[in-house]
C-alpha cells in the first residue's frame, strides 16, 4: 500500500447500475457496478477535541465554483486541494493525526470480501397501505366495497384517537438503507468500478457506503 493512502472499514462510492458477469462454471451472476470516487480524509477527530475518535471522509468532487468557501477553508486546512461537497464520518479503533490530507485505499475490499452496503432507498411518493405495507386487501370482485383501503384503524370512546406508529398511507421510500453480507466480485482500480454480487440502495448515480461485513 503506498505510503498516501491509508486503509479504512469503510469507503464511499458511485452506484453506476446493474449488468451481470459470467463466472468460471458458466452460470451468469447479477452484479451491481460501483464507481470508484476519491475519498480523502478531511479530519481527524480525537478525543481530547471532539470526545471521540473518527476521521472524517470527504468525496464527491465537484468544480470549485460549485463549493461553498467554508467548505474550501475546511479542505485547505487539511492539504486537500480538490473541491469535494460530500461528508462523512468513519469511526476508527486508533486514529493517527498524520493521515490527514490522504487517500483511502482498495486494501480491505479485495475480491470475495463481504461488506455491508448503505445507501438512501428510491423514492415512491404517497403510496397506499397495500404497496407501501404489504397489506392484503380486501375482494376483488363487484359487490364489495372494500380493495386497497386501510379498513378499521381507530378507536370508540376510550382511547378515541389513532395510535402513533399505525400503518397507514403515507411518504415511501427516500429511507437509509443497508443490504449486509454481500460479496465483491472483482475491484478494477485502473478502470475505477467495482463489482458486487446482488443489488444495493438507491438510484443511479447515488452515492453508497461500502463497509466491511459487521456479521460476518
Amino acid at each position: 500500500m503506498s505510503e498516501n493512502k491509508v486503509s479504512l472499514p469503510a469507503i464511499y462510492g458511485q452506484k453506476a447500475g446493474m449488468t451481470r458477469i459470467f463466472d468460471e462454471s458458466g452460470k451468469h451472476v447479477p452484479v451491481t457496478v460501483v464507481k470508484l470516487i476519491p475519498n480523502v480524509i478531511s479530519q481527524v477527530k480525537t478525543k481530547e477535541t471532539d470526545g471521540y475518535e473518527a476521521y472524517q471522509v470527504a468525496y464527491y468532487e465537484k468544480r470549485e465554483k460549485l463549493v461553498t468557501a467554508p467548505l474550501k477553508g475546511h479542505l485547505k486546512k487539511a492539504g486537500v486541494e480538490k473541491a469535494f461537497a460530500r461528508f462523512a464520518e468513519i469511526k476508527a479503533g486508533e486514529v493517527n493525526a498524520e493521515n490527514l490530507g490522504k487517500e483511502l485505499s482498495l486494501e480491505s475490499f479485495a475480491a470475495n470480501t463481504m461488506v455491508d452496503v448503505t445507501g438512501t432507498s428510491k423514492g415512491k411518493g404517497f403510496q397506499g397501505v397495500i404497496k407501501r405495507w404489504n397489506f392484503a386487501g380486501g375482494p376483488g370482485s363487484h359487490g364489495h366495497t372494500f380493495h386497497r383501503s386501510t379498513g378499521s384503524v381507530g378507536q370508540c370512546d376510550k382511547p378515541g384517537r389513532i395510535f402513533k406508529e399505525k400503518k397507514m398511507p403515507g411518504h415511501m421510500g427516500v429511507d437509509t438503507k443497508t443490504v449486509q453480507n454481500l460479496e465483491v466480485v472483482e475491484v478494477n482500480e485502473e478502470q475505477g468500478y467495482m463489482l458486487i454480487r446482488g443489488s444495493v440502495p438507491g438510484a443511479k448515480n447515488g452515492f453508497v457506503k461500502i463497509a466491511k461485513a459487521l456479521k460476518k
